[in-house]
């Protein structure tokens, strides 16, 4: 994957940089209530103002649908923006138009200002030529540095970016470099582990990655779908059974390909779905009817330590198990753990992504320890199932 970064841009000196960053960031009261978005976005913005350019951010916040919402406006960011930059961070409240174009002539080289939801406008989500145009009126070069909106072709993301001199900023440059190191041009073997409740919102992902993969482990919820598929017995388990012939069809897909499946041969079960429930270790031919399969079991995790102790690149989406309610945390920490041991020890190039992939691997604590973790939901998810992004296709060199 080859793609313009700031690189590549012969001079930022006396430009205006228009930067598309993500700073949908929980709100409680009108205060930020977790900056990580907020600092992933800090590099970029620093490089620009040493380069002496004008910065002006753009992001969305919320689903406002066009219209302004005042509950939904931007400027309670600043002040954590500026606390984290330890600069001013100026505010303007429109993202386009007489107002943002005042705003901007009035800001310094190395200035920092923060442009008005982009969602306010409905051309933003349309992806309108005309807004696109609107806010390229207000830069000299665009910088996409929010890999997580990037599936979306709004005016913000893929427009802007076909109007001005497109590069990526550092925050997208690292999460398209790590992504292309685990499935673009991975190290090879490469293991893949899926989780997750339903076989029916990943569809698309594992008919990609079996395609891609050396192995392929399926745990979680979904799980539970190849099994019953197979014919085991599992008992009152949560199951799509009318995806049962897609699931085998996937299994002799993944085995037309190459691709080692690798699915539970023993489970943990519980009558119940509580803290501290009372909880046993099933083979599966010993899955009794009111059975509900909750995690993993230690053989399979055993199995799955072992495929990555002789795998030298390893992408992980979803937990193997009701990991917010010990004790059926067990088989993803313990998988957590072993992966981070082997990335410290410099034996795995470990890439994880997803909502609940994050919050698993938080839960294990060990987030710090893999390769990359990607925070970006619906956009990782797409890049796995192998669609084109549009956000990032428009920044291709």
């Amino acid at each position: 994957m080859t793609f313009r970064t700031l690189d590549d841009v012969p001079s930022l000196a006396g430009k205006t940089a228009l930067v598309r960053v993500d700073f949908n960031v929980p709100m409680e009261d009108g205060k930020v209530t977790d900056d990580t978005r907020l600092r992933v976005a800090l590099p970029t913005i620093q490089r620009l103002r040493d380069a002496g350019a004008k910065v002006a951010l753009l992001a969305h916040f919320d689903r406002p649908k066009g219209k302004v919402v005042p509950s939904m406006s931007l400027k309670p960011v600043v002040d954590d923006l500026e606390r984290l930059l330890g600069a001013p961070v100026r505010f303007a409240d429109d993202c386009v138009g007489d107002e943002a174009r005042a705003a901007l002539a009035d800001l310094d080289a190395g200035g920092v200002i923060l442009l008005e939801n982009v969602r306010f406008h409905a051309g933003e989500e349309t992806n309108d030529p005309a807004f696109a145009q609107q806010l390229a009126d207000l830069g000299d070069i665009y910088v996409n540095d929010a890999f997580s909106a990037a599936h979306r072709a709004h005016a913000s993301t893929e427009g802007l970016a076909r109007l001005l001199p497109a590069y990526a900023g550092e925050s997208m440059r690292r999460e398209l470099d790590a992504l292309d190191a685990a499935l673009g041009n991975p190290q090879k073997p490469v293991l893949g582990i899926v989780g997750g409740s339903k076989v029916s919102t990943k569809l698309d992902l594992l008919k990609n990655l079996v395609g891609k993969l050396d192995r392929l482990a399926i745990g979680g919820g979904m799980a539970n779908t190849f099994l019953h598929a197979q014919g085991v017995d599992i008992g009152g388990s949560l199951c799509e059974k009318d995806l049962a012939e897609t699931a085998l069809e996937i299994i002799e897909e993944a085995r037309r390909q190459g691709c080692e499946l690798l699915l539970p041969v023993d489970v943990v079960v519980a009558k119940e779905i509580k803290p501290g429930a009372e909880a046993g270790v099933r083979a599966l031919d010993r899955i009794a009817a009111d059975d509900k399969i909750l995690d993993a079991g230690p053989e399979t995790v055993a199995r799955l330590k072992r495929a990555m102790d002789l795998s030298k690149t390893l992408i992980w989406n979803g937990p193997l198990g009701v990991f917010e309610i010990p004790p059926f945390d067990k088989a993803t920490v313990e998988a957590a753990r072993h992966a981070a041991d082997l990335t410290k020890a410099g034996k795995l190039i470990a890439v994880a992504g997803g909502g609940d992939t994050v919050s698993a691997l938080n839960h294990a604590e060990v987030i710090e320890d893999m390769t990359f973790v990607s925070t970006a939901g619906g956009a990782f998810l797409e890049w796995m199932e192998g669609k084109p992004l549009p956000g990032v296709e428009a920044l291709r060199a």
